[in-house]
């Protein structure tokens, strides 16, 4: 069997398995058999994306079915690049189906899940699969209605009718804008297939307008900034092991496309083009995490981390871009591979950290990390498997999120090399701007897992916690020790990743499996190395010295005693730091240019019982600024429009002439 075939197979089974869901709705053993048969089939796509990668990846395989466009058909192929995001889709689907195992006894309407789960699965394979632009926005619509399905899930609770409804909006926009870029490939021949969009030359005004509606549209679905307005809804409505799939899966499959059009189907780039991505990627990081430090929400603070991973992800993309199109392929490979590397790692924990907080959820009904904290003592293995998340996410090492960080900003490094001085300015100023939001992200996720599992409880809910069922812990730890690997064996991963940066920029790193100690050298050893192992091996030695001089050498004298209280004899747990606190400084420094952020204090008299209230207002100016005077100029032109359900037929008839001849005119003017 061919690989593509296999693939293929697949993504048949997956559907099939949707068929399953909708005929044993409502039985007890639907959740169990849904997902044990979607964890099996996506292990078995995973198992040939990996060896197709790391064994046959120069031979790619096509298939043709005779459906889709009669003069056409719809072709479908798996090469380099659609091997790896085949391996993040399903990975991230066979540990979404071992968590839903468990989570998903918990969720009080399966049938509203079960069918589309599988589903959103196959969508996403089909879109990576896909070699024909109908192909490929028929499998892209179809991956945006299953996850809508899947957002809509739980469409009774406040706030998710409106996060159904802004997805679905912004999906339906995206979708527009890869329908138009994939006009302008097409051009006028009308041949819609990957080959021949390949093969056809593209002037610099089509690869322009190409870029920017690429970015309209798969930026969207990634969450670029001013394109993220859904992101922040969608992912903390949807059952916490979807939100796993759309933020650590869906929004890669985006780069996917991205990546798929603009280095591959249009050739060659131009240096222009790489300075808006560049841009693009810088503001939407920054931006990102500084939404995600100014959450109280445990979810919504994942999803807008999201959007930082993204824009981290942009920027090693806009690199790439500059220096392939100056002809440095040694320094263009290693952006890239930056970028790759960097969307395998936000899969992983992305997916882990959601599947904490799924877990927390589970346990205590909270997602407001205000009325949380002391969930270590009560959850011990889920607080240590999110703690390595938030290591890994902080790109701290011995972690996989500082590998690739470090890649990126090993190739920003390489910036003196190119001609143009727009990018000796820009590169620069991209990675101050990556490197304070890496900064910003550690801040971020100490608040986030101190608050969270730190400190006293602060609630009912958080004191009567308890530790989440077994297949959620698996699935959990199988993701804590693939950060680990990814972390101290990075070089096994940039040689796998070869292949690709070979068909797509006709260049690679060197060799790292030639390199002493498992190290990595991006460009050369003389240049720059860095080894996870051995730094492993320097914390975890370090740390037993550290706790065995202390306990073998210090004084045996109780050291334990009761934490200052500030002047209050017995602090209440209201009196730690909440999440809104925590993240006070920094929203003193930026909140009043990006949040237009004010705070509210209600200081009652001397005298006055009343409590003291403080009351913080933040904006979300792109939201305000942008789609909410479209959201009313449309709901104002609705409503105007409405009328014309009420003419009467005369009307209707002169309303039809009237358009007639208007648009004869046009053509007689135009012709």
């Amino acid at each position: 069997m061919s690989p593509v075939v296999l693939q293929m197979s697949c993504v048949a089974g997956l559907l099939g398995i949707a068929v399953l869901a909708i005929i044993l709705s409502g039985r007890k053993t639907a959740t169990t058999t849904i997902y044990c048969a979607t964890a099996a089939v996506s292990c078995v796509a995973l198992f040939g994306s990996v060896r197709f990668l790391v064994g046959d990846a120069a031979n790619a395989s096509g298939l043709i079915l005779p459906i889709g466009l009669p003069w056409l058909g719809a072709h479908f192929r798996l090469d380099a690049l659609a091997s790896f995001f085949l391996l993040v889709v399903n990975l991230g689907g066979a540990s979404a189906s071992l968590y839903g195992l468990g989570y998903g006894h918990h969720d009080p309407a399966p049938q509203r899940v079960l069918p589309f789960f599988p589903a959103f699965l196959a969508g996403m394979n089909l879109v990576v699969l896909a070699d024909d632009a109908f192909s490929y926005l028929l499998c892209w619509e179809f991956m945006s209605l299953a996850s809508w399905a899947l957002v809509m899930a739980h469409h009774r609770e406040p706030g998710n009718a409106k996060a159904g409804y802004v997805y679905l909006v912004m999906a339906s926009f995206g979708t527009l804008a890869l329908l138009l870029a994939f006009g302008l490939l097409a051009g006028p021949t009308g041949d819609y297939g990957f080959a021949a969009i390949r093969a056809a030359p593209h002037t610099p005004y089509v690869a322009t307008l190409v870029l920017i509606l690429m970015l309209f549209g798969a930026g969207s679905k990634a969450g670029l900034v001013p394109l993220h307005v859904w992101l922040p809804l969608a992912h903390p409505a949807a059952p916490s092991h979807v939100s796993a799939l759309m933020s650590g899966v869906m929004t890669k499959v985006a780069i996917y496309g991205f990546i798929r059009v603009i280095f591959d189907l249009l050739g060659q780039p131009i240096w222009p083009e790489s300075v808006v991505v560049l841009f693009l990627g810088g503001i939407t990081a920054v931006m990102g995490i500084l939404y995600a430090l100014m959450e109280k929400d445990l979810k919504r603070l994942l999803a807008y981390s999201t959007i930082e991973n993204i824009g981290v992800i942009f920027a090693s993309l806009g690199l790439a871009l500059a220096f392939q199109a100056n002809g440095q392929k040694l320094a263009a490979a290693l952006a890239f591979t930056a970028a790759l590397f960097h969307v395998l790692n936000h899969s992983f924990f992305k997916s882990l950290l959601f599947f904490g907080a799924g877990a927390v959820l589970t346990a205590t009904g909270e997602r407001d990390m205000d009325k949380l904290g002391g969930l270590i003592h009560r959850m011990p293995f889920t607080s240590f498997v999110v703690l390595v998340g938030c290591v890994a996410i902080s790109a701290l090492p011995p972690f996989n999120g500082f590998v690739s960080e470090w890649l990126m900003f090993q190739a920003v490094l390489q910036s003196p090399e190119l001609p143009q001085w727009a990018l000796k300015i820009m590169v620069p100023a991209v990675g101050a701007l990556l490197a304070l939001a890496a900064a910003l992200a550690a801040a971020c996720f100490v608040k986030a897992f101190g608050v969270t599992f730190l400190g006293r409880p602060r609630s009912p809910a958080a004191e009567t916690a308890h530790e989440v069922d077994r297949y959620s812990l698996s699935a959990m730890s199988i993701l804590a020790a693939l950060c680990l690997l990814a972390g101290i064996l990075p070089g096994l991963v940039i040689d796998a990743l070869a292949p690709i940066t070979i068909d797509i920029l006709g260049g690679r790193m060197p060799v790292q499996a030639n390199e002493a100690w498992l190290s990595i050298a991006p460009i050369a050893e003389s240049r720059s190395s860095y080894n996870g192992l051995l730094v492993m091996l320097f914390i975890t030695i370090s740390a037993s010295i550290s706790v065995f001089v202390i306990h073998r050498f210090a004084s045996h004298a109780v050291r334990r005693g009761p934490a200052w209280g500030c002047g209050f004899s017995d602090p209440t747990p209201a009196a730690q730091y909440s999440a809104a606190s925590f993240a006070q400084p920094i929203r003193r420094v930026f909140g009043t240019s990006v949040f237009r952020a004010s705070d509210h204090v209600d200081m009652p008299a001397p005298g006055d019982v009343r409590p003291a209230r403080l009351r913080i207002e933040l904006h979300d100016l792109v939201w305000e600024g942008l789609y909410r005077p479209i959201a009313g100029a449309v709901g104002f032109s609705s409503d105007r429009l409405n009328r014309l359900q009420f003419l009467t037929i005369r009307r209707y008839l002169s309303l039809v002439f009237a358009t007639l001849v208007t648009l004869l005119l046009v053509l007689a003017i135009w012709s």
